[in-house]
Order: structure tokens, then sequence, then C-alpha cells
């Protein structure tokens, strides 16, 4: 990063632990040109882009200047940020503030996989495939920073038989993280708000992906995907959809407060399909600060839409994410696109999950090797 951008910097982060300037709001107009007007004269002492400079030179400079522009960029949203979450402590807070930075164990990304009481024959078919099992689930934390955890809160009567069986299947494998919730179906919007505030109080990750558990995911793909992400604040990663609002009672997917979209018939705003997504650090942290106040619609993957969706928020759309089962994943594969997650669109996840699993592995796995290869902290 060169001498003025670094001056940039270290003013804007001075100016934010001053408590100067509000969070997640850019300064006026007028102060902001009073602000650049500080760092003109010593920028303008700076040798002119491309004096006298051969065209790969010049291009050079731009691409380092661009990245460092990034780095400021997700460096100021992260103290943002963290000021946020300290703030939120010394008030009383609003929501679930993670502990500082620091103090929790390091991560590139936590995958929490969406289950239900009666879901083990599906976690099983998991764990036979692509979520590893015992010591190799720890090395894979260890090693490549990469948690992967079935997501489950307790039921309504707690310390009943449907918890204790949890217990004993978490005894045994290890690869559960509970949450303070009451299970539901009609409770997936408050269940997806509590796993990322759990998560973010947990570990200190890059990435938080959802994924429900009758979907398959290729790991190393999942990870080179996001690891194109990582230089970006603020970012949201799914396959993008944009469904039509269905008012009508007693349909699948019904939504009671459609009159809030718009007229009938209109559609939703564009957000990621709920099989599977991610969201980076800040992202997870605003929805812990913020989530008594996170309205719920009645589909999960609208609400987490709707709550990022007057943020400054980059929506990466991810195609790799949202295969279709073979003979789909299995060609794109051997064509030399793995996929990172494939299910059928027909069921809002693998049909017959349980049933075909291992032979979607087996036709669409990147191989065992491939995520020791992929990206790392």
């Amino acid at each position: 990063m060169n001498s003025c951008v670094a001056r940039v910097t270290s003013f804007l982060v001075g100016l934010l632990l001053s408590g100067r300037t509000t969070l997640l709001t850019p300064p006026s107009s007028a102060a902001s040109g009073r602000h650049v007007a500080l760092f003109a004269e010593d920028c303008d002492q700076m040798p002119k882009l491309g004096g006298g400079k051969k065209p790969n030179d010049i291009m050079k400079e731009v691409s380092r200047t661009h990245q460092a522009i990034q780095s400021l960029d997700k460096s100021v949203s992260s103290l943002e940020m963290e000021l946020a979450v300290e703030r939120a402590k010394r008030n009383g807070g609003l929501g679930l503030a993670a502990p500082a930075k620091g103090l929790l164990p390091k991560a590139f990304v936590v995958i929490g996989i969406n289950t239900a009481f009666s879901s083990k024959r599906r976690r099983d078919s998991l764990r036979d495939t692509w979520v590893p099992r015992g010591e190799r689930l720890r090395r894979l934390e260890k090693e490549k920073g990469v948690v992967v955890r079935f997501v489950i809160g307790h039921s309504a009567t707690p310390g009943g038989a449907l918890d204790r069986a949890i217990d004993v299947e978490a005894a045994a494998t290890a690869d559960f993280l509970r949450l303070d919730h009451v299970e539901g179906y009609h409770e997936l919007s408050a269940k997806t708000r509590t796993y990322f505030a759990t998560a973010v109080a947990t570990w200190d990750a890059e990435f938080y992906v959802k994924v429900d558990d009758d979907v398959h995911v290729n790991l190393g793909m999942l990870m080179n995907r996001l690891a194109k992400y990582r230089s970006r604040p603020r970012v949201y990663v799914g396959c993008m959809k944009s469904g039509p609002v269905l008012s009508q009672k007693g349909v699948k997917y019904h939504e009671p407060e459609y009159w809030k979209f718009g007229d009938e018939g209109n559609k939703y705003f564009r957000h990621a399909t709920g099989q599977i997504y991610a969201v980076s650090r800040d992202l997870a942290s605003y929805i812990s600060i913020n989530q008594p106040i996170l309205h719920r619609f009645a589909n999960e993957d609208v609400s987490l839409g709707a709550w990022l969706l007057g943020l400054e928020v980059e929506h990466v759309d991810d195609r790799s994410l949202c295969c279709a089962t073979p003979p789909d994943c299995e060609w794109k594969k051997q064509a030399g696109n793995v996929c990172a997650a494939s299910f059928d669109w027909s069921c809002s996840g693998i049909c017959k999950s349980v049933d075909r699993m291992r032979a979607i592995h087996s036709a669409c796995g990147e191989g065992d090797g491939a995520v020791w290869s992929a990206a790392a902290i």
C-alpha cells in the first residue's frame, strides 16, 4: 500500500476509534471534501500514474492500487463492526454481541447444517459421504479452518426424549451446535437468526454458511468459491432468485404478510435460495447484534434477504451452489467444473436423500483429497 493510501487508512481508523464518525454511515459530501483535502497536497507530490512508464507497469500499478483500496474497505468495515459490537456490549446490546476478536477460535468458514430431531438417517447419510467424522473433522478445523456442525435447538419440552436422543448422538459424534431455540417448521427464520448469532459468538470466521441436511456439498470446491470473495466486505453468496409471493392460504410457502410486498402477483426481492448460502463475518455480526428487531417472514430465505436488503451488501449469484443432481452435476464434473452443492429443485433438496446421497457423492463428489488442497485460513 503506498504512503498516501496508508495515511488515508490511518486517518479513517483514528476517526472510527475516536467515535467522530457514525458507524456504517458515510460522512457528508462537505466533510468528505475537507477530509480528502487534508491529503491532496501530499498525494499530488506522488509520481503521476503512467508518467513515462510502460503499459504493463501502469496496469500493475492500477492492480496494486485496486487491491489496496479493497484491503482498506475491508479493514474499515471490520473496524466498524467491531466497534458496533463493543458499543452494543456497553449499552446492554440489542442482541447477542460477539466476544472480542482474538478470544475465539479462528476459522475460514463455519458450515451449519440445519437438521431436525427426526432426521438422524439424513445426518448419517452425510457422515457417510461429505461430512468428516471424528479425528478427520477435528483435523479439518485445525489445518484448514473449516468447521462443520449439525445445527439444532431443543424441543418444546426440554429434557424430554427428543432432546435426550440428540444428547446421546452428540456425545458419540461431537458434531453438533446446539441452539437456544425451540424447534418447529414454522420457526426456521428464528432458527437461522439464532444460528448466525451463536456461530459468531463461538468462532471468529471469515464466512458463515447455512445448508440443509438433504443437500450434497463438495467442501473443497465450496472453500475455493468462498476464497474468491474473502477480500470483499459484506458479501452475501448464494443462488439468487425472485419467486412469486404466494397469498393463497393453504399452499406451500404461503406468505401471510403478502400485502407488504405490493399488489397480488408481485415477486419477492432478489435473495439467495434457502438450500445453501453464505454470509461474511460483518453480516453475521450484524444479524447477531440486531436479532431481536429483525423481522421474520414465513420463509427463512426471504427473511435473510430482507435483513440484508437495506444494507451496503454485495449479492453474489454463484450458480455452482445450486447444481442439479446427476446427470447434471456428473456432466459438469466430467467437464472439469465440479459443483460446490447439488440438490433437486422439485424437492427443495435431494429427493429421497437418505437413499440417494451415497450414489450422488460417488457420481459428483470431488474426491477425498480435494478439501486438503483447497484454500486455507
